[in-house]
C-alpha cells in the first residue's frame, strides 16, 4: 500500500502519514512531486520488459506527450541481483538529479525520499504508483535488503540521471517508512 510520512528534518517529528492517494498527491504537490495511481497490467510476475512497456503503452504515450519526455525503459531489481547491494548503496545517499527522476511501479516497491524546505518527504511507492521528482530537488532512493521492483523509467536524457551527491549524511539518520 501506498504510505507517505511527513517529517520536521531538524527533529525527526511526524508531521503527516497517510496512505490515501489523493492526500499523498495533494501533500507532494507544493514541492512540485506529481504522484499518481495508474491501473496495474495482469502479466505474469518477472515478464520480459518489452512486454512490461506494451501492456502500459496507452499511458505511456499519454504521459510522454504531456510531460514532453522522450522515452522509458524497464528496470527490475530483485534480491537475486548479483549487484543488488552495490545498486542499492548508489542511491542510499542524498543526491540530485539535473532531470526529473520519473518511475512507474510494475511490482515490487521502494522509498522515495525528498528533503525539501526542512522536511522530510517520504513516499512509500508501490505496484501502480507513479512518482515524477523534480530535478534538483535533494532525495534518495531505497528498494530495502531485499529489493523486489519492477519499474518504467520515464526520462529524455539519461545523463541527467547521473546522481550528484549533496554531501549530507541525513539520508543515513532519517529512517525510510515501510508500508
Amino acid at each position: 500500500m501506498s504510505l507517505l510520512t511527513i517529517r520536521d528534518a531538524a527533529t525527526g517529528a511526524e508531521t503527516l502519514k497517510t496512505e490515501d492517494p489523493a492526500q499523498i498527491a495533494e501533500a507532494l504537490r507544493p514541492i512540485g512531486v506529481r504522484f499518481e495511481r495508474w491501473p496495474v497490467a495482469a502479466l505474469p510476475a518477472g515478464a520480459e520488459p518489452e512486454v512490461v512497456l506494451a501492456a502500459y503503452r496507452p499511458h505511456l504515450d499519454a504521459f510522454l506527450k504531456e510531460t514532453k519526455a522522450g522515452t522509458a525503459d524497464v528496470i527490475r531489481l530483485t534480491a537475486d541481483h548479483p549487484q543488488k547491494d552495490a545498486i542499492r548503496a548508489k542511491f542510499l545517499s542524498e543526491h540530485i538529479h539535473t532531470e526529473d527522476e520519473i518511475r512507474f511501479f510494475h511490482e515490487g516497491a521502494g522509498n522515495f525520499v525528498m528533503h525539501v524546505d526542512g522536511k522530510i518527504y517520504d513516499a512509500h511507492c508501490t505496484t501502480g504508483d507513479l512518482i515524477s521528482v523534480p530535478a534538483n530537488t535533494k532525495h534518495w532512493f531505497d528498494a530495502g535488503e531485499v529489493p523486489h521492483v519492477t519499474a518504467l523509467r520515464v526520462f529524455t536524457d539519461t545523463t541527467g540521471w547521473t546522481p550528484h551527491y549533496t554531501g549530507s549524511d541525513i539520508a543515513a539518520r532519517i529512517p525510510v517508512t515501510v508500508g
